[in-house]
């Protein structure tokens, strides 16, 4: 993964791990990351380059058929090496080298003018975005338990709490209630919860303002990190449910359900395809003219007719223009209180602490509620009315109550 963690960068390939790429026969395929320089390109191939060369003269030309000698994002050096700097998208193309030489006839010294052309497709690259597929289960006692939607939106909302400073979010919730039916404990419920950890909550555009040079780098270390703060929670919970509660609670996590699958995605204008980009099959690579891409998929489609091309230019730009706007308005949620703050919390909404008095708080809960802040207080509150199944859980907007990212 760029930015650590063991997963694997984008392979270069025998083109990317060299210090120069000389031409082997037709056109070659270079990739280069966005910002970074090219490797050198040589103007000669394999068997010229192991041959005396007399009087060697070299004519670079890019995408645009503009001559490079003399521009200021090019090293061009005496022997014809080319390499680009600070590669950017635009630069995206065919790069061709002329090389004119003689040949002198030994006996005779007849010279001859030899001309050779050299081409290298030059494409610019970037890291695949990460993101991560979470799975969890949990059991309960039925799946008509209505309580079962509002565990979920809970956990969500702790859960992004939890994750908020690290510009990331839940996204792409989902569960659903199936009845199992064991050998040893016959027929149980169970809630198969799976969600998505995206690195593209409101504020992200910002922190890539910072690290322009590696965004890549920065949300995948940031959508890291929340991945593995979410696989601590739900590691953790086993342990708080034994040596915190002696109560059983209405809703349990089931052990070992925990799993987490690495999902990638190619920014707007970038697609992978294993068949043109075979030394790069991981790179999420610029798209080739006649395709594109809208989105966070990671395919470049075919472009349409040029009037249905020019609508969809239309809606993507107002897209981005929107969530401009979004992102304009998007606050960063402080961070979240420590983890086992919010053990406490997920469990407490399962009516966990069974010996005390509901909705009212009496006096018997005030031990335990001395520990916590006054946003706790209220979401204790809230949770112990849940078990007497208060009317206030009818409320449309109930839920909204207990948004930590306020506090």
């Amino acid at each position: 993964m760029a930015g650590g963690g063991g997963r694997p960068r984008c392979p270069p390939g025998v083109l990317l791990g060299v210090a120069a790429v000389v031409v082997a026969a037709g056109w070659v395929n270079v990739y280069v990351k966005v910002f970074a320089n090219s490797p050198f390109l040589v103007c000669m191939d394999l068997a010229l380059s192991q041959e005396r060369i007399i009087d060697p003269n070299y004519l670079w030309t890019g995408p645009d058929g503009r001559v490079l000698q003399g521009q200021s994002y090019v090293n061009l050096t005496e022997t014809g090496k080319l390499m680009v700097m600070g590669f950017m998208v635009p630069m995206s193309g065919a790069y061709t080298c002329t090389l004119s030489h003689k040949v002198i006839e030994t006996t005779t010294q007849e010279e001859t003018e030899m001309v050779e052309a050299y081409k290298f497709m030059v494409y610019a690259y970037r890291e695949a975005d990460h993101a991560y597929q979470v799975s969890v289960r949990f059991s309960t006692t039925s799946c008509g338990l209505k309580n079962n939607d509002l565990f979920i939106n809970i956990l969500k909302k702790i859960l992004n709490s939890s994750i908020s400073h690290l510009t990331c979010h839940i996204t792409g919730s989902s569960y659903k209630c199936h009845s199992i039916r064991t050998p040893k404990d016959g027929l149980q419920y169970e809630l198969f919860v799976n969600f998505l950890v995206n690195p593209f909550a409101p504020g992200w555009e910002e922190v890539c303002q910072e690290f322009p040079y590696d965004c890549e780098d920065v949300t995948n270390k940031r959508v890291r990190q929340a991945a593995e703060l979410i696989g601590k929670f739900f590691h953790q919970i086993k342990h708080v449910l034994k040596s915190e509660f002696q109560a059983v609670p209405t809703i349990q996590y089931v052990d070992n359900s925990f799993s987490m699958t690495p999902i990638d995605s190619c920014r707007p204008g970038f697609g992978r395809n294993h068949h043109t980009h075979q030394n790069c099959a991981s790179c999420c690579v610029v798209c080739a003219p006649g395709t594109y891409s809208p989105n966070n998929e990671v395919t470049c489609q075919t472009c349409a007719r040029p009037e249905a091309s020019t609508l969809n230019m239309r809606r993507k730009e107002n897209q981005i223009s929107k969530t401009k706007e979004r992102n304009k308005d998007g606050i960063f949620q402080r961070e979240a209180e420590n983890l086992q703050s919010l053990f406490l919390l997920l469990l407490l909404h399962q009516s966990l602490v069974q010996g005390l008095a509901g909705p009212s708080c009496d006096s018997s809960a005030r031990s335990f509620l001395t520990a916590l802040n006054p946003p706790q207080i209220l979401l204790f509150c809230l949770a112990l009315a849940l078990q007497e199944e208060s009317e206030i859980w009818a409320m449309p907007d109930a839920v909204d109550l207990l948004d930590l990212s306020t506090y």
